[in-house]
């Protein structure tokens, strides 16, 4: 079965990978589908953890992993990437995330801003277009 995010590579060879290392990604796109996998599996510290301290909704943990476990997903598309690589310090991931909730297929579309700070990559929040 191919990992959650998309990948065609196994879950234990792709974002299970950066679910046991912190989530120490080389790229930004890397670590946005290694959070779509965590949302999969609920992995509320993980999604904590990767959240920039600056806009770290600490005290929403529980009521996302309840929201994560409510849902059923069903695929992540990744839209357009701008840097975000290894040798840069910030970046965007545009992306779908496709989910069934309430008897229907819904969809979170979202511009993503990612910050690299102490060569780790951190999910900041919505992009400023």
């Amino acid at each position: 079965m191919n990992c959650y995010c998309g990948n065609n590579k196994t879950y234990k060879s792709c974002c299970e990978v950066f679910h046991l290392n912190n989530g120490k990604t080389e790229t930004a796109q890397q670590l946005m589908r290694s959070r779509y996998s965590a949302f999969v599996l609920a992995n509320g510290d993980y999604l904590m953890g990767t959240h920039h301290s600056s806009t770290r909704p600490t005290s929403e943990k529980k009521a996302i992993v309840k929201w994560a476990k409510s849902v059923e997903w069903i695929k992540l598309e990744i839209e357009e990437t701008t840097k975000g690589l290894e040798k840069d310090k910030e970046g965007t991931v545009t992306f779908n995330a496709y989910f069934y909730e309430n008897s229907k297929v819904d969809v979170i579309h979202e511009k993503s801003a990612f910050i690299k700070e102490n060569n780790k990559w951190y999910y900041l929040g919505y992009a400023k277009n």
